[in-house]
């Protein structure tokens, strides 16, 4: 695509499109009535099984930052197969397309004809999951289109931006009998994992709160000319004020207390710091004439929420990128009978505990989940918890079994972006959250405390 005065086609429409995110996301009454569940077009997909195949096809979508550092690992999987790959970028997908013969597999179908050519890649015959890891903007349309074409999908973080784009994907799914899956590796952290063995196995008691963050300083990356394409997520800063990134610390606390399988979110509040650390930043370190000085910020440098849930149980979570802060997803879990906080990993139960003293969780690491006693991090990818991710991703596919995270967890765990940015625009006023389940909330079926198979 040619460029006119240094801006891109593609950098326009996708500025476009997240300017239309943002409007979407604060359309107000319009976005909050559609928390009401539409009438269902297909039968659930709870504990819905993979039909079973014994090397798992695999079609990647972006190969960037995310999908190019995912692809070694999905590789190093027994019985995993990569067929396609696509991206816009012809060099990315071909140096992704080396990797994959140097892996000894077959050269794959490579897609590079523009934004839309991702449409021919979910109507390959030889694809049997479609693995997407793009800008955010693009996950929904491209869930969407896998699994209209009969492929199951897992999406990277986020899975979807507006309440309406989270119930199409849960519709689609259920219409199409096709699986759409939150790739959410931060459920398969070891400290995550032991965790919540331990809860289920009742150590902390009756569940009572749980906090989970995404506290990263992201503010080097998000100004880096390279790091992404178009600086494609600077731009959702400039459009939305809520918590744009709610998974990664959520997804292992609703773990943990079994959201979705007899509880459920029903209610949640927000609210956000004033937006300074980006133009501070930018102050400090851009250059006077830098396209960037054209821009106004509106995400909260925080955005801290409240959820509840049926069975009356709290979750805090938090979001902020834009200042300093070492890495943390918080990642607490209290109850009657004790508590767990991480960064760094202590605890504190009774009766092991009396003194007021935390203790130490390496103490517990009898409780870790076989995948990580049995499996282990392998190649790695986030101190392992990537190639766990994948390796169940792709044990589920083999035997035939239901996905730990299907499309209700997801849809559940990304509404809190949404949510928020209404609670934040209505002065922290309390939102509804929707049942995605439609009812079926309290029925059990597996998640990621699995059973290891026979």
């Amino acid at each position: 695509m040619g460029e006119q005065s240094g801006v891109s086609r593609r950098s326009m429409l996708r500025g476009a499109a997240i300017a239309g995110v943002g409007l979407a996301a604060t359309a107000g009454v319009a976005e909050a009535d559609t928390a009401a569940a539409p009438a269902a077009r297909g039968k659930s997909m709870i504990g819905v099984p993979f039909e079973g195949v014994a090397n798992p096809r695999f079609g990647i979508i972006g190969l960037g930052n995310r999908g190019g550092g995912m692809l070694p690992l999905l590789l190093a999987v027994p019985g995993a197969k990569v067929t396609a790959l696509c991206d816009i970028r012809p060099e990315f997908a071909q140096a992704a397309a080396k990797v994959v013969t140097d892996a000894g597999q077959p050269a794959p179908a490579v897609y590079t004809n523009g934004d839309e050519d991702f449409r021919n890649l979910v109507e390959r015959d030889d694809v049997d999951f479609v693995y997407v890891a793009t800008p955010w903007e693009w996950h929904t349309p491209m869930a969407l289109a896998a699994m209209r074409a009969g492929k199951h999908v897992g999406v990277e973080c986020p899975i979807g931006l507006t309440l309406k784009d989270l119930w199409d994907l849960v519709d689609t799914s259920e219409r199409t009998r096709r699986h759409c899956i939150q790739l959410e590796n931060c459920c398969y952290g070891q400290n995550e994992m032991r965790a919540l063995r331990m809860a289920h196995e009742g150590l902390f008691g009756e569940l009572l709160h749980g906090s989970g963050a995404y506290l990263h300083d992201l503010r080097e990356l998000l100004f880096s000319k390279t790091y992404y394409e178009d600086q494609w997520r600077r731009k959702f800063h400039t459009t939305t004020n809520g918590d744009l990134y709610p998974t990664h610390g959520l997804g292992p606390v609703a773990a943990y207390m079994d959201l979705n399988r007899g509880d459920r979110f029903v209610r949640m509040t927000s609210m956000s710091t004033p937006a300074l650390g980006l133009a501070e930043y930018r102050a400090a370190n851009m250059p006077p004439g830098d396209p960037t000085w054209q821009e106004d910020y509106a995400n909260g440098d925080v955005t801290m929420s409240l959820i509840q849930t049926a069975r009356g149980r709290v979750i805090h979570i938090v979001h902020g990128v834009s200042n300093p802060h070492p890495y943390s997803r918080l990642n607490h879990l209290a109850g009657t009978k004790g508590v767990f906080e991480d960064y760094p990993p202590r605890i504190y139960l009774e009766p092991a505990q009396s003194n007021d003293e935390w203790g130490s969780f390496d103490a517990y690491a009898d409780h870790d989940h076989w995948l990580w006693t049995d499996v282990g991090p392998g190649p790695g990818g986030h101190g392992g918890m990537d190639y766990i991710m994948l390796w169940r991703l792709v044990q589920t596919l083999q035997l035939g079994l239901p996905p730990d995270i299907d499309v209700y967890d997801s849809a559940a765990w990304n509404a809190p972006y949404p949510l928020s940015v209404l609670s934040v625009k209505g002065k922290s006023k309390s939102v509804e959250f929707p049942d995605f389940t439609r009812g079926r909330w309290k029925t059990p079926h597996p998640g990621t405390d699995s059973e290891k198979p026979a």
